[in-house]
Parts: C-alpha cells; sequence; structure tokens
C-alpha cells in the first residue's frame, strides 16, 4: 500500500497517473529556467544605446580632401607631380601657359609705354604750374589778361587727369601681369596627390577648373555618426560612444560594452542643430580622453566607414525590451549639476 498525501485523496485520478521521471526533471528544469530568466529580466543591468553609422571625416577644414584649381586661363604645359606623391606647402605642381605665347611680352611692352606716358604728363604739368605761377605774377603786375591766367589753370587740371587716367592704366596693366605670371600652380599645404586631371594637359582649362586633388596627411579625425532623430533630443555633448571601423574586427555587446572586443572609445563632441536630407541627425564623436587612441590614419583613413554606440541610461534588461517591443525612446534623465544654480523666474502676478 502507497502512501498518498492527504490532499490527493480527493483527486483519485490525478494520484493515479504516475508521471515518467524524464518528465519531472523537464518540468522542474522549465520552472528553474522561468524563475532565472525573471532573475535576469529584474535584476541584470543594461545599458541603453543609440546606434548610427557614418565616416571618419577632418575636424579642421584644411585638413580634408581640396582641389588644386587653375589660377589663370590658359593650357597646362608641365606636370610636376603624379598620383600618389607626396608634397610639401608651396611646392609646384603644374605650370599653365596662354594660348598666347607672345601674351607676357606684350604686356610688358604696354606697360612700359604707360610709363612713358605717365612720365610726359608729370612733366607736361609741372611746365603748365609754371605757367600758372608765371600768369598770376604777370596778372598781379597788369601785364596779362585774367583769361589767360585762368586758361593756365585749366591746362594744370587736364594733365593732372591725364596723369590720374595713365596710373589707372598702369594699375589695371599690372593687376593682369600679375595674373598672367602666377602660372605656377604650388600646392595650399602638405598632403599627398590624390588624382590629377590628365585631361587638362590636352584641353584648355578656365580659371578654377580642377587640376589635382589633394588630401592632407595626420589629419585631426573625428567621426561623423547618422543618428534617427527619436534618439537625438536625449543625446547630449560628452556622452561615451563605442565605435567599430571598417576593416577593424569587433565583437560588439551594446548592452554590456565590458565584454565587448576590437571597440574604440570616444565621446560625442557636437550635436548638428537640423537635421540632414535624409531626416537624420549628424553627430560629431571625437577621442575619448584617457582611452587607448584610435587606430592611425594608416588603417583607418578618411571616408572610410564606422559604426558607432552612443552610451545612455542603465536600465534592466525586463525593461529594456518593454521598450524595445513598444518602440518608446531612450530613458531620459537630468544630469545632477543640470539646473543648479539657476534663479526661478518671477511669476507675472495678475491684475485684478
Amino acid at each position: 500500500m502507497s502512501f498518498q498525501p492527504e490532499h490527493m485523496i480527493h483527486f483519485p485520478t490525478l494520484a493515479g497517473i504516475r508521471p515518467p521521471g524524464v518528465t519531472r526533471v523537464v518540468g522542474w528544469l522549465i520552472a528553474v529556467g522561468i524563475a532565472v530568466v525573471a532573475a535576469i529580466l529584474v535584476f541584470v543591468p543594461w545599458v541603453q544605446t543609440s546606434a548610427g553609422a557614418g565616416q571618419v571625416a577632418a575636424l579642421d577644414p584644411e585638413d580634408r580632401v581640396q582641389d588644386v584649381t587653375a589660377l589663370v586661363p590658359g593650357r597646362v604645359e608641365r606636370w610636376y607631380v603624379r598620383d600618389g606623391d607626396r608634397v610639401r606647402r608651396g611646392e609646384p605642381i603644374a605650370r599653365i601657359v596662354d594660348n598666347d605665347p607672345n601674351l607676357l611680352a606684350r604686356l610688358a611692352a604696354e606697360r612700359a609705354q604707360v610709363l612713358a606716358e605717365i612720365a610726359a604728363a608729370q612733366q607736361a604739368m609741372a611746365v603748365a604750374q609754371i605757367d600758372v605761377g608765371r600768369s598770376g605774377q604777370l596778372l598781379a603786375e597788369g601785364l596779362a589778361a585774367r583769361r589767360d591766367y585762368e586758361a593756365s589753370q585749366i591746362k594744370v587740371a587736364d594733365h593732372r587727369a591725364k596723369l590720374a587716367e595713365a596710373r589707372a592704366k598702369l594699375s589695371r596693366v599690372d593687376v593682369t601681369l600679375n595674373r598672367q605670371s602666377a602660372q605656377t600652380v604650388r600646392a595650399p599645404r602638405d598632403g599627398r596627390i590624390q588624382s590629377i586631371n590628365a585631361g587638362a594637359g590636352a584641353t584648355l582649362v578656365a580659371a578654377g577648373d580642377r587640376l589635382a586633388t589633394l588630401a592632407p596627411e595626420a589629419p585631426v579625425r573625428v567621426v561623423e555618426l547618422m543618428v534617427d532623430g527619436r534618439d537625438i533630443a536625449v543625446i547630449r555633448p560628452g556622452r561615451p560612444v563605442r565605435l567599430a571601423f571598417e576593416g577593424w574586427p569587433a565583437v560588439q555587446f551594446s548592452g554590456w560594452p565590458s565584454i565587448a572586443q576590437g571597440m574604440f572609445d570616444g565621446r560625442v563632441r557636437s550635436i548638428d542643430p537640423s537635421a540632414q536630407a535624409t531626416g537624420l541627425f549628424r553627430v560629431l564623436v571625437e577621442p575619448m580622453p584617457g582611452k587607448p587612441g584610435w587606430p592611425s590614419a594608416d588603417y583607418v583613413r578618411l571616408g572610410a566607414k564606422v559604426r558607432g554606440w552612443i552610451q545612455m541610461e542603465t536600465v534592466s534588461v525586463g525593461y529594456e525590451l518593454w521598450r524595445q517591443l513598444n518602440d518608446f525612446p531612450l530613458e531620459f534623465r537630468r544630469p545632477a549639476d543640470e539646473g543648479k544654480g539657476a534663479t526661478p523666474e518671477p511669476v507675472a502676478k495678475v491684475k485684478k
């Protein structure tokens, strides 16, 4: 006779069931698993993140890829560099010649002619001023008419106008001569020639046409992340960011950054006040001080793709699952020092 619990006497059918031992073990495993999962959902922390994709960019505008353009119209006579060459600031890149090979000689001759005109106008004005002095003396002695004295003054003014016109002409010639003399295009800064407009040597170029593309070396790098507008409201400068660079092996656990491998640290530098054409907001990320530096520019170059996770508040795993299922925004908590010391605005009194 087997012993049965007192409460099982009222359930004879249930008491007659003899489940196998495996079923009991599976049942206990399911019960323990449910308890463990519940404990994980409640007690295990999870770091909320706002994910974004972007690229490596240069912070300083002078460090960005820039076009080297022609300063004067003409034809490229000679190239001093090739694709991939390193150049220093001021080194020649190309030489441009005018379509008219005798243009500089003619401009020099025109300048000499204008200088001769200026010298003649100065001499004529000096003689006219002497006539004004002589006419004024004769007028004072009563030996000359006032009309002759005024006529000599008019001649001085006429010669002065011609002198001014000649000097203005000289300035125009000098400007043209200086522009045409700047036919050697030089590197604006240190860098590497990324590409050359090969067709420029066989065709005519105008002022402002691209001759080559210069990529500066050793730029100050930042990361441009494109973040969804739903999360941008709670992101603040100084927030830590975890970065995975293209071509650099990494294993990322967004909720547990301490166990991620191959990731690099950064912090939010600035956030654009308006969205891009795609509706996403650009977030600039700089290296985190005191943390290992990013890979060198030889491995992570300008324009390389980047994945980033901006770290936000720490919540429980259960809350994060609930938030994801309901598509709610990230948790926002006001910083402890924010709002301290602020003087409350006075409340306007309503006149009775």
